[in-house]
Formats: structure tokens, C-alpha cells, sequence
């Protein structure tokens, strides 16, 4: 193109409202579903460096067998008891799943401690570690995924009427967030 010559015109572009909120609505599902897999994955880890802690007990306290084995069948259970999106919103199940998880920590973490060679044994310490800072993140994911999820309920509801257009009416329901739960 020379200096004096015009842009050819060509089919222009246009976005309606459905398109922007189509966009919008995209966004803040993936956001929250980014939030809700970080929180998932950091659960998970902290449930598998409890497995090793316990693994590590089981070695290395075998007169403790009996009591480690019913740890371990609570770790189980954890991973039955924990909450989906859309459990949450049932303040038990949240309830219930914070407290076995709490109580089991505890458990672990005072039986860990108590052993002479905690001082000395590096992995047992970095265990019980991972397991506390993972343990501390919980509620800072949760208020992550809270912020997230109460602009989506907002965003459904100031644009609901729009949005049956877009997406499958079950799929335009508010999201229980987990400040309800603790709430309650």
C-alpha cells in the first residue's frame, strides 16, 4: 500500500451483546473452574504426603501397626467424604469433611512429633510440613474461589434472560460458595 491509496474495505466485524456475554460467561466458567482444580490438587497433595507420613510410621514403628492401620482407613474415607461443587452447598458435608481431615492431621502430626527421632529425621519433619502449609492454603483457596464464583452468580443473575441463548438451562444455576457453609 503506497501513501496516497485507501485500506481496501472488507466484511467488518461486528459483536452483539449475546457474543460479549457469551465471552464473559466462558470466562468466568473457566476461572472458576481453574480456582476449584488448584484447591482439588493441593488437597490431593496434602491427602498424599499424609499417605507417606503414614507409610514412614508404619516403617519405622511397627509395635503401632493396629492404630496406623485404622489412620489409614480414615485417609480412605477422606477421599469419600470430600465435597464436590455441588456438595458444597450442604454445610454437613463440608462440615464433616473439615473436621475428619482436621482431626486426622492431628492425630498424625502428635504421633509424629512425639517420636525421639522426629528431631533428627528430615523427611518425617519435611512431611509434617508439607502437610501444615497445605493444611494453612485451604481457606485461601476457598476465598479464591468464593470471589470467583459470587461474580458468576452475579453475572447470571443481572444477565440470565441473555444467556438461555447460550448455554443449557441447567447449566445457568448460582454456585454455592463456601463463605455459605461457614456461615451457617
Amino acid at each position: 500500500m503506497n501513501c496516497g491509496e485507501k485500506k481496501a474495505d472488507g466484511p467488518t466485524t461486528t459483536f452483539t451483546k449475546i457474543d460479549s456475554l457469551t465471552d464473559r460467561y466462558l470466562a468466568l466458567q473457566d476461572s472458576m473452574l481453574q480456582s476449584w482444580n488448584m484447591m482439588i490438587n493441593d488437597d490431593n497433595q496434602k491427602l498424599k504426603a499424609m499417605h507417606n507420613l503414614l507409610h514412614e510410621l508404619i516403617v519405622s514403628t511397627p509395635d503401632k501397626r493396629d492404630v496406623l492401620s485404622g489412620y489409614e482407613e480414615q485417609l480412605s474415607q477422606l477421599y469419600r467424604l470430600r465435597y464436590t461443587q455441588k456438595s458444597m452447598g450442604n454445610a454437613d458435608v463440608v462440615e464433616e469433611y473439615d473436621f475428619a481431615s482436621t482431626s486426622l492431621i492431628n492425630e498424625l502430626i502428635t504421633l509424629t512429633e512425639s517420636k525421639s527421632e522426629f528431631t533428627y529425621n528430615t523427611t518425617l519433619q519435611k512431611l509434617v510440613d508439607d502437610i501444615q502449609q497445605a493444611d494453612q492454603r485451604v481457606n485461601n483457596y476457598r476465598e479464591e474461589y468464593d470471589f470467583i464464583t459470587s461474580h458468576y452468580n452475579q453475572f447470571l443473575t443481572r444477565n440470565k434472560s441473555y444467556l438461555k441463548e447460550v448455554a443449557h438451562s441447567d447449566s445457568l444455576e448460582m454456585k454455592p460458595l463456601f463463605q455459605m457453609v461457614s456461615v451457617e
